[in-house]
């Protein structure tokens, strides 16, 4: 019976964006949003935890290569978001708001469908995403049944 660990990775990047819904009106856009509407847009210093949850693997004492997260990270988050506008730049982000809420879905999936494709005891467990040092959001994979 092998013990259960929990890795963690954490990288920063930059990224520009627009809080905006195209669902909306521009004056609930503006209501809602407030200067975070501007269509100008505002940028973020994003930190990113990635946390991959297993088994320790007898034969190399790891649930996961730590170059491997940091490998999969670098293809699925930095290339994709760093020093981006998410609006303009990540299609993903054309028609939802580029919120932090939306951005950890994004992260996740990208990284379950990296990981999903290699053979490691290591699974994701949870990307949380630090917008800024006191606005934190924490994605699991979690749906809801509505």
């Amino acid at each position: 019976m092998g013990s259960i660990v929990y890795l963690s990775r954490i990288e920063t990047f930059s990224a520009a964006h627009r809080l905006h819904s195209p669902s909306l009106s521009d004056e609930e856009n503006e209501k809602l949003y407030g200067k975070c509407n501007n269509p100008n847009g505002h940028g973020h210093n994003y930190k990113v935890e990635v946390i991959v949850k297993g088994k320790i693997d007898p034969l190399t004492g790891m649930v996961m290569n730590l170059e491997e997260l940091k490998e999969c990270i670098k293809i699925t988050v930095m290339n994709v978001l760093d020093h981006k506008n998410l609006d303009h730049d990540v299609p993903y982000f054309k028609n939802i708001p580029s919120t932090s809420e939306n951005l950890a879905v994004f992260i996740w999936y990208n990284i379950k469908d990296y990981l999903s494709e290699k053979s490691h005891e290591g699974k994701l467990y949870e990307v949380k995403l630090y917008e800024t040092e006191k606005n934190v959001v924490i994605y699991r994979g979690e749906k809801s049944d509505d």
